[in-house]
C-alpha cells in the first residue's frame, strides 16, 4: 500500500513540475513577444574584448574599424 502511495506521489510532482515549466516557458515567450530584443550594433563589452584579443595576438596593433555581417 505504502510502495502505491510513493508511485502516486511522484506521479503528481512530475505533473506539476511539468505543468510550472510549461507555464513558466509560456510567459517567458510573452515577455519576449511583448519586448523584442533590439540590437543597435556593436556592444561597448564586445568591442573591448575584440581590441583585447587584438592586443594580445598582435602587439602594437590597433582595431580601426569593425563591421558586423549578416
Amino acid at each position: 500500500m505504502a510502495a502505491a502511495n510513493m508511485m502516486l506521489v511522484c506521479l503528481v510532482a512530475f505533473v506539476v513540475v511539468f505543468t510550472v515549466l510549461a507555464v513558466l516557458a509560456a510567459v517567458m515567450r510573452a515577455i519576449t513577444a511583448v519586448f523584442p530584443v533590439r540590437s543597435d550594433g556593436v556592444d561597448g563589452a564586445v568591442l573591448a574584448a575584440i581590441a583585447s584579443s587584438v592586443a594580445t595576438l598582435a602587439p602594437g596593433a590597433r582595431v580601426t574599424h569593425i563591421e558586423e555581417e549578416s
